[in-house]
């Protein structure tokens, strides 16, 4: 069987597998967040950080609770950081640095997981444990509450509540997350990875001498990373690493669970306003853009021209052996386009093309199908964009499920779809334009700068994967990217629940005649176009500069 057919079969596979879980699982997390009961442990929650869960919240006060929970994330995790060396079960490692601490706060806060440190050389016991992992598992949570808050804005009417942030992250992590990972570490412990809490301990190599690993509760982290689109590995290799990563089903298995719920989670938006006719619409449209990545990719990594590219079969450099061409870049699309950022490769080693595609797939907002709430609302901003541009093409006044879509609906729509470009764009060229920054860089002319540009693009979209070949361990870069993860996480999220508030406010729009229906495929079209027009375009010089330029080059 060649590598070829061996990529189609599994990605085959893959999409059977999702599609055997979208229906059940996007019903089962309907009824989650639409549920008016509370379970005991639920309520101990409620309880000890003194939430009424059943008040109805406006939208300034839901955002009020997604900043203050968020904020005080950062603070407890820089904190823990900073006094690792004083901690039991720090493996011997020292404190943090505060740029590095303030980094990495921001990023697992973010749920971006970028990482400027080797994980297995750096992070004790009780710092992976009890403050990256538990992160991994609440910022999953508050991405999705936010996505469910704008669903109710298009579901409720003449009413600006949007339901209660304490409630929603509440369910989300017990009733959704939790039980899922729960279920995949049995998985990955079962295919071969490690879940233990041993020491530094020296371990024979097969051209003599030792090397030191430490174990670690690595398949629990595992899990949650992939399943809340968060990414960061327990070690450097990050899903390289075959006790992170074991085996070819097990790559398999973690691209299932970094897809899973954002694409049930349109089953879910369907459910809740009425219509999972709207639910598929939107399902469509995220499928067409992940296929065509993924084809592309393929293509493009298995098409290299030259003896070593025709003795290896392809771009195999920076790849696994044990997932080989296929398995490779069916992992890198899903982790580029959606907000994960764990990697089974090392993308700065792709081919000029492939790395512009990873690029783009972040640049496109990460909705197809995009981080776990947060691709289905970044999605959703863009349905509003869709119908306003068909809107003005029969000059019609646009609705969306009923909603009419006025200037302040626009203007929060544009806001949000110029916030992050201007974050990477700002960012980049400050980096170029400096003196030091570009000192950080291992190689020079376009894969230089495309290093650069991906650091950035990658924090302020939430990514956290990198481009690899850059320094980022640097007061700069640390600081910098920071802020591009804090900035490029809640300002979105200040425009998405300001547009549920005012959605839900309206009272809904009699369909007529003359309404563009949104769950057709002409408007799944439509929305693809717009996705590429509006949001590929604007990276396109930047592209130009770096991957484009390299791949013509090559």
């Amino acid at each position: 069987m060649s590598p070829q057919t061996a990529g189609v079969l599994q990605l085959l596979a893959l999409i059977a597998a999702l599609a055997l879980v979208y229906r059940p699982l996007g019903d089962y997390m309907a009824r989650v967040y639409s549920s008016q009961r509370h379970y005991a442990p639920e309520r101990w929650i409620y309880k000890a950080v003194g939430a009424d869960p059943d008040a109805g919240m406006r939208w300034p006060a839901y955002l009020r609770g997604v900043l203050a929970f968020s904020a005080v994330g950062v603070l407890f995790l820089y904190a823990l950081q900073r006094l690792q060396g004083s901690l039991p079960g720090s493996l011997g490692f020292a404190s943090i640095d505060p740029d590095q601490a303030f980094n990495t706060a921001a990023s697992f806060v973010a749920n971006t997981n970028w990482q400027s440190y080797a994980g297995e050389q750096a992070m004790g016991h009780v710092v992976q444990t009890g403050g990256l992992a538990v992160q991994n598992f609440v910022s999953a949570a508050v991405g999705m509450a936010v996505a469910v808050a704008l669903v109710r804005g298009f579901a409720r009417s003449r009413t600006g509540e949007l339901g209660n942030f304490w409630a929603d992250l509440v369910r989300g992590t017990v009733r959704i997350l939790l039980p899922i990972a729960v279920l995949g570490a049995l998985v990955l412990v079962a295919c071969g990875a490690i879940q233990n809490f041993a020491g530094i301990h020296e371990v024979g190599q097969f051209m003599g001498g030792t090397q030191q690993w430490n174990g670690g509760a690595v398949a629990s982290q595992e899990v949650i990373k992939e399943l809340g689109t968060n990414g960061g590995g327990y070690f450097n290799a990050n899903s390289a690493h075959p006790f992170e990563n074991p085996s070819p089903f097990s790559n398999l298995f973690e691209i299932f669970l970094i897809l899973v719920i954002p694409f049930a989670l349109t089953r879910t938006f369907g459910k809740l306003v009425g219509s999972v006719k709207q639910g598929y619409a939107i399902l469509a449209t995220m499928a067409v853009i992940w296929l065509g990545f993924t084809a592309l990719m393929m293509w493009t990594e298995f098409a290299g021209k030259g003896p070593a590219f025709e003795a290896a079969g392809g771009a195999m450099e920076g790849k696994e052996t044990r997932f080989g061409i296929a398995g490779s870049a069916i992992f890198s699309v899903a982790t580029t386009l959606t907000s994960t950022g764990a990697v089974n490769s090392f993308h700065s080693s792709y081919t000029g093309f492939g790395g512009g595609i990873q690029l783009l797939g972040m640049q496109l907002g990460e909705i197809a199908p995009g981080g776990v709430g947060s691709g289905l609302y970044g999605m959703l901003v863009m349905a509003i964009i869709a119908v306003f541009i068909a809107g003005l093409m029969v000059g019609r006044t646009p609705e969306y499920l009923g909603k009419k879509i006025g200037t302040r609906e626009i203007k929060l729509a544009a806001c949000y779809i110029l916030v992050t470009p201007a974050l990477v764009l700002c960012f980049t060229a400050a980096a170029m334009a400096l003196p030091t920054p570009p000192h950080s860089m291992l190689n020079s002319g376009a894969h230089g700068f495309s290093e650069v540009l991906y650091a950035y693009t990658s924090g302020a979209n939430n990514n956290g994967s990198a481009f690899a070949g850059l320094n980022a361990d640097t007061q700069w870069y640390n600081t910098t990217i920071g802020l591009a993860m804090l900035l490029g996480r809640f300002l979105p999220m200040v425009f998405v629940l300001a547009l549920a508030g005012s959605l839900a406010e309206q009272k809904p729009v009699p369909e007529t005649a003359g309404t563009l229906r949104t769950d057709k495929p002409l408007y799944a079209g439509l929305l693809v176009g717009t996705i590429v027009v509006v949001t590929g375009l604007t990276y396109f010089p930047a592209l130009a500069l770096g991957p484009l330029a390299e791949g013509l080059a090559a």
